[in-house]
């Protein structure tokens, strides 16, 4: 008698074949061959419901370029495992041709020629385009939304998230979870959730005085469809008063919870579930763990880490979903539920390719709306630049040079630091900046840029903290974003030493002297977590040192030397 486990197996592989389950036979189009929106959106009607899956949008409306890393360090048991996986090793492992639109969309290889062939990616118009036909084919489809989308562009932060509600709601989800989203503060998340009309998930955001779920947002959901009863159960992001300014929300407590997830799990299942869904924000890591810890779900969408996978990962009985960022993706999952159980399933990671979607004319109207007012902030040119610039990967990508090279410059500092956050869209060489696509990579409510002075002591505390947050063997100590960017300051970084001993030989590039733990030096950087933090916006730092360099190159960056990968 075959286990469920495998069937399900039986069933991924199958679905591989049938190219259900990745890019299929479109993955392997050549380069600049012409690509419908009929084979974008090809798939095979399955089963009895679909789920569709967006997540971390940051605030990206229209189209844009995205690069995806070029490294992307897993450590522990998930060394070598996806989505620790990038480039020619990833297009092998899913069987993508060099040059096709799946190595594009899903690779950084190539990068500057492909996507000038392919054009932009993403465009909220277009991906209502795509929900809408998956909609057409299974009207009962469940939309969700895995959080990261109040934030991210200059819009969103000076309408505070309203101009992202709007457009959302033209989409109409059923349900969302949190992360970024709290970075509006507490009172202003609050007036918004009160007037969604769909669901707010979270099973592991808490009263922090009472420590009780917190009445606004639920944990979890029930839905009927396809003649299903399905649980969807919201997972917000775990650790927001720790990579994030916990003052800006101080009556929420958050944590993975897990012994609370299987409370929701079983208590779902007692009430009649058929079909357990997790809406999660935790990172892909965590939420493999979390799969094997908490028995009962059958489905995690994955968010916050913005891997973009082909195939979902199966562990145990659940399968995990990543469907990327910045509106790139849009994941449709078909589920065969029969006497409650999850007896099979397709899958396809359909990649938001702009120029050969149409976009829905409702959504543009409204997009175009809700960025009226702002129309000529947002197009105003202020400089150009002759590198190609992008921010994804555990340390600095060429934005992140520039905004430490603005920090060093226009603050007068010896070294620089800028979060290692992973949102952000790219610019091709010879494109012009504009104030928007400088908003893109800097838009927060909590962007001041300081100036202090930091021992080298203090430095390598620092570097040390966040190198753990990142490298920590066991995902649930994995607690922030990237490492953390540095301009003026060079270090060598050993990813398999314990914390406290992964950071030594640290340099100050401009001298080439040694970091010395006693002696002071004055820094500058952005994103504090302390509450009044002063100094001028990080945007205008920035876009006053473009304007004085006019275009900008951005040289490459040989400063960290990272070994035991």
């Amino acid at each position: 008698m075959i286990s469920r486990r495998d069937f399900l197996q039986t069933s991924m592989a199958t679905a591989a074949v049938l190219g259900g389950s990745s890019f299929g036979q479109f993955g392997r189009l050549a380069a600049q061959q012409a690509i419908t929106q009929d084979q974008l959106l090809d798939f095979e009607t399955f089963g009895n419901v679909s789920l569709i899956h967006i997540t971390d949008i940051h605030a990206q409306l229209k189209p844009i370029y995205f690069r995806e890393p070029s490294f992307n360090i897993g450590v522990g048991s998930n060394k070598g495992a996806v989505p620790h996986i990038t480039g020619s090793e990833f297009r092998k492992m899913y069987g993508v041709e060099d040059g096709s639109y799946a190595h594009y969309a899903m690779s950084s290889g190539d990068f500057e020629s492909l996507a000038k062939g392919y054009g932009r990616v993403g465009g909220l118009d277009r991906v209502a385009t795509v929900i809408n036909q998956i909609r057409s084919d299974r009207p009962d489809a469940l939309l969700l939304d895995g959080g990261d989308t109040w934030h991210g562009s200059y819009t969103c932060h000076h309408t505070q998230g309203q101009d992202m509600v709007d457009v959302m709601n033209a989409l109409k989800p059923d349900a969302m979870t949190f992360h970024w989203e709290f970075t509006l503060g507490s009172e202003r998340v609050n007036e918004i959730v009160e007037g969604l009309p769909f669901a707010a998930l979270g099973q592991n955001i808490f009263d922090a005085e009472w420590d009780e779920p917190a009445e606004l947002f639920p944990p979890y959901k029930f839905f009927e469809r396809g003649g299903v009863k399905i649980a969807v159960i919201g997972q917000a992001f775990p650790y927001m008063p720790i990579a994030n300014p916990g003052w800006m929300f101080p009556e929420y407590a958050f944590g993975i919870r897990d012994e609370n997830m299987q409370e929701m799990v079983d208590q779902v299942r007692a009430e009649g579930a058929e079909l357990v869904v997790c809406l999660s924000h935790n990172g892909f890591d965590v939420d493999k763990k979390m799969a094997g810890i908490v028995k009962g779900i059958d489905v995690i969408l994955s968010g916050h880490t913005h891997d973009a996978l082909p195939e979902p990962v199966l562990i145990g009985d659940t399968i995990i979903v990543a469907s990327g960022s910045n509106g790139k993706f849009v994941s449709r999952v078909d589920l065969d539920i029969r006497e409650g159980r999850m007896m099979g399933f397709r899958h396809k990671l359909i990649p938001i390719l702009s120029d050969v979607i149409t976009p829905d004319a409702e959504v543009t109207k409204v997009i175009d709306t809700v960025r009226a007012p702002y129309k000529d902030k947002l197009s105003e040119v202020i400089g150009k630049t002759g590198s190609l610039l992008y921010r994804r990967g555990n340390f600095n990508g060429t934005w992140d040079d520039l905004i430490c090279d603005a920090l060093l410059s226009e603050r007068e500092a010896d070294i620089a630091l800028s979060p290692g956050v992973r949102w952000g869209p790219s610019l091709l060489p010879g494109q012009d900046i504009t104030r928007e696509d400088l908003w893109n990579v800097t838009s927060m409510s909590y962007g001041a840029a300081y100036r202090n002075e930091m021992t080298g002591e203090f430095l390598h505390v620092v570097l040390e903290d966040v190198a753990d947050n990142l490298f920590n063997p066991d995902p649930y100590y994995q607690q922030g974003g990237d490492m953390v960017r540095t301009g003026g300051l060079g270090y060598r970084i050993d990813i398999t030493k314990p914390q406290g001993s992964r950071i030594t030989d640290m340099t100050l590039l401009k001298t080439g002297e040694k970091i010395e733990a006693s002696k002071t030096y004055q820094v500058a950087g952005w994103a504090s977590v302390n509450q009044g933090t002063e100094g001028p916006a990080i945007w205008d730092v920035v876009e006053s040192h473009i304007r004085k360099q006019g275009t900008v190159t951005v040289a490459p960056n040989n400063s960290v030397q990272v070994v035991g990968i």
